[in-house]
């Protein structure tokens, strides 16, 4: 019996890609079924997340498995009319070619739709880059941390009267990435139903400003000033934040007047819920100061363990505050089978996150991230039909570097 067909194993993307950003957005489609193929520069040693430390050697790296896993990789120097020209004859051969780059270099590069155009009317353009490929900003290079101040995240970041603070992953990098493959994706469907391809700009700038939300409409709206909260506390819902307890912290999210009632009780303080100071959600926000201290006070009272179990008996959302490593021990973890594990030549058995993305009930194997260069013969005789003679005949005249 033949293995299930994969929701996207009928789509095949060329990503010219490097480090986290790309990467991360092509790796979402390539956990989907969909041929994913890296095209890594010979004169720059490949996509440079290969020797990014600690866990590194040779050309391999834990980090490079972690955003390429799933892909194959081909090595092909475009700056070579020979390898421009079976980049070219892909071309007409793929639905999409994906990059992340400087925001002023697909045009430089040849990667736009007006471009590519005539060599498949269908083929979609996705470029994502620090700042889009128009404004000012266009050509200047961008990186996650800078994006993160530049889009005023770090000013919201950290304790009040702390220096400003980054999150504590790349999520600008991420949320692009996953911005870029679903932008891919709707512009494939789209060139299928119309017969046309297009370019997608996505800008990691605009995805950070766009993940302000509500934050970002309080103060287009109606000019709010955002203000660090202490313990990671939510703007406006109280409590909805970190609590320190005897032995460690806790997490409470009482995003609804019955969950503030419900842990009244678990506090063995129903006069708080009476407490005129408290009543409302807008009490509580107005009386932030005083009703976080006060509750400060009494779950330093108790450990941990206590409050997860009489805030989850009462109905209260609430959760450890985790290490990685307990994270990863929740059982929650096990039973959705979050965790894959596949062998390495280099690393032994690497064990690693699916992408949190599922269709159906299937979940395939990962496989390990390709060696530089390692599928540049078998794909380029698997789509284009390049005869060994072929090869050969490209491989002296300098395509593959």
């Amino acid at each position: 019996m033949s293995a299930p067909r994969r929701p996207l194993d009928d789509i095949t993307v060329l990503a010219l890609e490097q480090f986290g950003a790309g990467p991360f957005g092509s790796l979402q489609l390539a956990e989907l079924g969909a041929t994913v193929v890296k095209i890594e520069d010979p004169g720059q040693q490949g996509d440079v997340g290969r020797y990014t430390p600690p866990y590194q050697e040779g050309e391999d790296s834990l980090f490079f498995e972690s955003f390429n896993h799933d892909k194959r990789s081909i090595s092909l120097d475009l700056r070579n009319p020979a390898g421009l020209e079976v980049f070219h004859d892909l071309v007409g051969a793929v639905d999409a070619v994906y990059s992340n780059l400087r925001g002023d270099l697909p045009h430089r590069l040849g990667l736009t739709y007006a471009q590519l155009a005539d060599r498949n009317p269908r083929i979609v353009c996705c470029s994502l880059s620090g700042f889009g490929m128009t404004g000012p900003r266009a050509a200047q290079p961008a990186y996650d941390y800078m994006l993160q101040g530049l889009s005023g995240w770090m000013s919201i970041c950290g304790e009040p009267g702390g220096p400003p603070t980054k999150t504590g992953l790349s999520l600008v990098d991420m949320i692009g990435g996953t911005v870029a493959a679903l932008s891919l994706l709707a512009a494939v469907h789209a060139a299928r139903r119309d017969g046309r391809g297009c370019d997608c700009d996505i800008s990691l700038h605009e995805s950070a400003l766009s993940f302000l939300n509500y934050v970002g409409t309080w103060h287009l709206a109606g000019g709010y000033a955002p203000e660090r909260v202490p313990l990671s506390g939510h703007p406006s819902i109280v409590p909805f934040q970190n609590l320190p307890t005897q032995d460690g912290w806790v997490v409470v999210a009482c995003a609804k007047e019955k969950f503030w009632q419900a842990l009244c009780v678990a506090m063995e303080r129903p006069d708080m819920a009476e407490d005129p100071r408290y009543r409302t959600m807008k009490d509580r926000h107005v009386h932030r100061e005083a009703l976080v201290a006060q509750l400060c006070e009494i779950f330093r009272r108790r450990p941990t363990d206590h409050w997860l179990r009489v805030l989850s008996d009462a109905g209260v959302p609430n959760g450890p505050v985790h290490d990685v490593a307990e994270a990863f021990d929740d059982p929650q973890v096990a039973a959705r089978e979050v965790i894959a594990e596949y062998p390495h030549p280099r690393f032994g058995t690497v064990r690693t996150m699916r992408s949190a993305a599922r269709v159906g009930d299937e979940r395939p194997p990962l496989t390990r991230a390709p060696f530089r260069g390692e599928h540049t013969a078998s794909f380029l005789a698997e789509r284009l039909g390049y005869a060994p003679e072929r090869l050969r005949d490209l491989r002296s005249a300098g395509a593959f570097g």
